[in-house]
């Protein structure tokens, strides 16, 4: 009748400290009138933090029905305090067994003051109104920040971003737009040293000219940022009051009301630093410190993994550059035009090549190829191929005789990666031209009357395979003011899409394209090659009416 629940008879009992003895409903009940009596209202946690009591008062306080608070966490019935530091301060009380107290915000505009006192079988909460906390202590705990299922969240997301960061500033992109919306803040700078000098590596938030001011400067222990990548100890200032009483050179120019300064670590040293700045006095409890400090073991880890990433991908830019062809041969008589596009993911670096090479007055030859791979391997032995190629061409040999050399050098060579390529012989004074290939796409002609053709080459072998292997050869025509395209896989294979119609799709855009400006016709075929999973190499060439 009284609404109560039924318990049934293997439901555990809560026993009172002295054993054997059940209190009367007499002594509960004068119990809860105790307690109703005294001010403010009273909360019973248990070792798990979940209510097991609330009074009138206390429910009467946090706006919320006592059948929806009992039984459950404090923070995830009342949304207002799912916040670090209340969590903290109950940990604290739990574990250290000595009073906590904190004062939090009750939306719209009622401050609550929380006492907690613990003993062994759990904690005794006392609640009563409170005034504005900001105006006691201009560094109160509110409940303006995050929740921790948000914090949680994004703390999860970075992680997971970060393994997938490939460079410097995916780290800075990722850093930012996962960290300033978990943690409150409005604002962001990552540094390191190199030199002895202070380097800016990203930052958001900031004004660029302010910190154009310390990119570049001697490393000093007067700069928070530098003093925290010379000691690896992190800082947490809850107002420049804290903060001038440490570094007294500093300046109030950011206009910011706390910061928390991270070292980096990776290899157990620190190799940077992250500056977070809030726009409003920060406390910074241990469980706020504790978080920041973990992120910045994850930011400090994907950071150098990204430095590495950025000084092999300029060490592989340099041994490519190294190995194409800085300019190409002006041959009277033929118009040439090359592009080269490396790989959008990876290292951006691979072995598409191509080569012009002249060999008297009146002949010329061109190759193109694509050694298997995405690393520092593929543009080696790239180098490897062009120079082999290159050799034999210039001493007059036929192409099935140039790809026949260069396929018995691989297979000697025995690199465990395999190259196609196709070589070209020009004979401008004649106009007629002998292609060969090995298990390359086979090119295409557009004629002076704008039709586009797909030679058919007869197929050979890849390189590096069969030193047996024979490499039959095409002779066509070569009348001035036609266009031989020549070109990798890259600028037309894509998943999901078949090679043959891929193919004629770029015969149509040949065919379309102005064969008087190679320059516009190689952006075009460039600008619809599919997003480069590969690298692509082109090679667009022309003989003139002036040949001889």
């Amino acid at each position: 009748r009284r609404g109560e629940p039924v318990v049934s008879p293997g439901r555990p009992r809560i026993l009172p400290p002295e054993p054997g003895r059940t209190p009367t409903a007499e002594e509960a009940w004068a119990g809860t009138a105790l307690l109703d009596r005294l001010p403010g209202g009273y909360v019973g946690l248990d070792l798990n933090g979940r209510i097991t009591l609330v009074t009138p008062a206390a429910a009467d306080l946090v706006g919320a029905a006592p059948d929806r608070l009992l039984g459950a966490l404090p923070w995830e019935a009342l949304p207002w305090m799912d916040v670090p530091h209340v969590v903290d301060r109950y940990r604290a009380a739990l574990i250290s067994r000595t009073p906590q107290s904190f004062r939090v915000l009750r939306p719209p505009g009622t401050w609550l003051s929380f006492e907690l006192y613990p003993d062994p079988s759990g904690i005794s909460v006392r609640i009563d109104r409170t005034a504005d906390a900001r105006e006691a202590d201009p560094v109160a705990e509110t409940a303006h920040g995050p929740g921790r299922a948000t914090v949680l969240y994004h703390l999860m997301h970075l992680a997971t971003t970060l393994t997938e960061a490939v460079g410097v500033q995916d780290v800075v992109d990722q850093t930012a737009h996962q960290l300033l919306p978990a943690l409150g803040a409005q604002a962001m700078v990552l540094m390191t040293a190199e030199d002895g000098r202070l380097r800016i590596l990203g930052h958001r938030g900031y004004n660029p000219e302010l910190l154009a001011r310390f990119d570049g400067t001697p490393l000093s222990r007067d700069i928070p940022g530098a003093a925290v990548l010379a000691t690896g100890e992190p800082g947490f200032f809850p107002s420049f009051t804290q903060m001038a009483a440490v570094y007294p050179k500093m300046t109030h120019e950011d206009g910011m009301a706390a910061w928390a300064v991270l070292p980096l670590i990776a290899s157990n040293r620190p190799i940077g630093s992250v500056l977070l700045s809030y726009d409003r006095p920060r406390p910074f409890p241990p469980s706020e410190r504790a978080i920041l400090t973990s992120l910045a073991g994850l930011v400090g880890q994907a950071l150098d993994r990204a430095r590495l990433y950025d000084n092999k991908d300029r060490l592989a830019h340099r041994l490519q550059s190294a190995l194409l062809p800085h300019s190409l041969p002006s041959i009277p008589g033929l118009r040439v035009v090359a592009r080269y596009l490396p790989a959008a993911r990876g290292l951006g670096i691979g072995g598409d090549f191509y080569d012009l090479i002249r060999l008297d007055e009146n002949t010329a030859a061109a190759a193109i190829g694509d050694v298997q791979g995405h690393n520092v391997d593929a543009a080696a032995l790239m180098g490897q191929v062009r120079t082999a190629v290159h050799a034999h061409a210039t001493v007059g040999a036929p192409p099935d005789h140039v790809l026949g050399g260069t396929n018995r050098l691989l297979t000697d060579l025995d690199p465990g990666l395999f190259t196609s390529c196709l070589y070209a012989h020009l004979d401008l004074g004649n106009r007629r031209a002998c292609l060969a290939t090995a298990g390359h796409p086979p090119p295409l002609m557009r004629h002076c009357d704008g039709r586009t053709e797909l030679l058919a080459v007869p197929p050979g072998l890849l390189l590096g395979i069969d030193p047996t292997a024979r490499y039959p050869s095409l002779e066509c025509a070569l009348p001035p003011g036609c266009v031989l395209v020549l070109y990798t896989d890259g600028l037309v294979e894509a998943p999901g899409v078949d090679p043959d119609d891929a193919t004629a799709a770029l015969a149509g855009l040949v065919e379309q394209s102005d064969p008087r400006d190679l320059e516009a016709m190689a952006d075009t075929l460039v600008r619809h090659a599919p997003a480069p999973g590969d690298d692509i190499a082109l090679l667009l060439l022309s003989p003139t009416p002036d040949c001889r």
